[in-house]
This record gives C-alpha cells, structure tokens and sequence, in this order.
C-alpha cells in the first residue's frame, strides 16, 4: 500500500512572516512557493531532506469559508491545535542556544526525558513545535 508520507501541513496566519521564523530562524529550506491562483503552496523541509515536507498554509478559501477560517485563526492564535512538528537535532542545546540567539522563544529549556533531550516552542503564529535529541 503506502511507502511514504510526503506532505504534512500547518496553519499559519502570514505565510511571509511563516518563511521568514520557518527558513530565517528555524534553518529549514523552501521547496516549492507558487502562486496557484487561489492559494499559495507553500512548502518547507529539513535541509537536504526534500522527501518530507510542511506545507505552510494559510486557513481560508477555498478549502473552507470565511467564518469557518477565523474559527482556525483563532484556535491556532490560542495553540489550542495541538503539536504542529517535531524535529531531530543531533545536539538539542546547542540548537537551543542557536535559535535563542536568533530570537526564537521557547515554552520549554531543554530537558532530560527517558528518550532523549528535548525542548518546545512556539511559532509566531501559536504552533507548538519541539525538537529532539534522541537517546543513541
């Protein structure tokens, strides 16, 4: 049946702003941004990794109205969406320190866990985001 997912996808309020904390801050790479009339595809990945991508989507027409847009808004303003990505690092606090001298704000500092470190944070939007380094 299925050998791969290619695509998974979040709720972002400004897909500029999405590029500028998602490849500017974060260190991920564009793969496709094109203007489809009635939407913009946008997708990110891990550098080097083009076989798993985020699409970066604003919520609006035509996948679902205006109102029902707003709903989504909001929920993701709130964070109320649930975990958006979890990343692998090789070295989870150099990449905090990293990311927190390019301005990135974290929910949580670097931690021991049974699988490994691991830290969270959230985008511009609200998105909770972590990043991992797994036990060898």
């Amino acid at each position: 049946m299925f050998n791969a997912i290619t695509h998974s996808q979040i709720y972002v309020l400004d897909q500029d702003q999405a590029l500028d904390f998602y490849v500017g801050k974060l260190g991920l790479e564009v793969n496709a941004d094109v203007d489809m009339g009635f939407m913009r595809w946008l997708t990110v990945s891990v550098p080097g990794h083009p076989d798993r991508q985020v699409l970066l989507e604003k919520p609006g027409p035509p996948a679902m109205s205006e109102e029902t847009a707003e709903q989504v808004r909001e929920l993701v303003t709130k964070g109320a969406l649930g975990s958006a990505l979890i990343l692998s690092t090789d070295d989870c606090r150099k990449t905090y320190e990293t990311l927190l001298a390019r301005g990135v704000e974290f929910t949580d500092e670097p931690t021991e866990r049974p699988y490994g470190i691991d830290c969270g944070l959230r985008d511009p939007f609200g998105n909770h985001l972590r990043f991992t380094q797994l036990k060898g």
